[in-house]
């Protein structure tokens, strides 16, 4: 099956403040490694939409680890993967 990936607006917002966070801590380099596992973890996901663990008590979204500080939400409905959100690890958890 042929699953198509949609950013949701949130995704976009929050794919952009943390690119711009790491670009003025560490420099354009690490953006761009950034980006980089984000599109291969996308693509991970188009292919095996299943493969990454439920967040929280319910089984419609998960969560993709990008690496240690950064994590991406996501939901599978039918044939249509949404990008819901990208979540700065150190910040306070969202999903207990």
């Amino acid at each position: 099956m042929t699953f198509n990936v949609v950013f949701t607006n949130e995704a976009d917002d929050t794919f952009d403040s943390i690119g711009r966070q790491i670009l003025e801590r560490l420099g354009k380099p690490e953006v761009l490694k950034f980006r980089s596992r984000v599109y291969k973890v996308v693509e991970t996901v188009r292919r095996s939409p299943l493969i990454f663990q439920v967040a929280g008590n319910t089984d419609k979204v998960r969560k993709a680890v990008i690496h240690g500080n950064c994590s991406m939400f996501y939901q599978v409905k039918d044939n249509l993967i949404s990008i819901l959100f990208f979540w700065d690890n150190r910040q306070d958890p969202i999903l207990k």
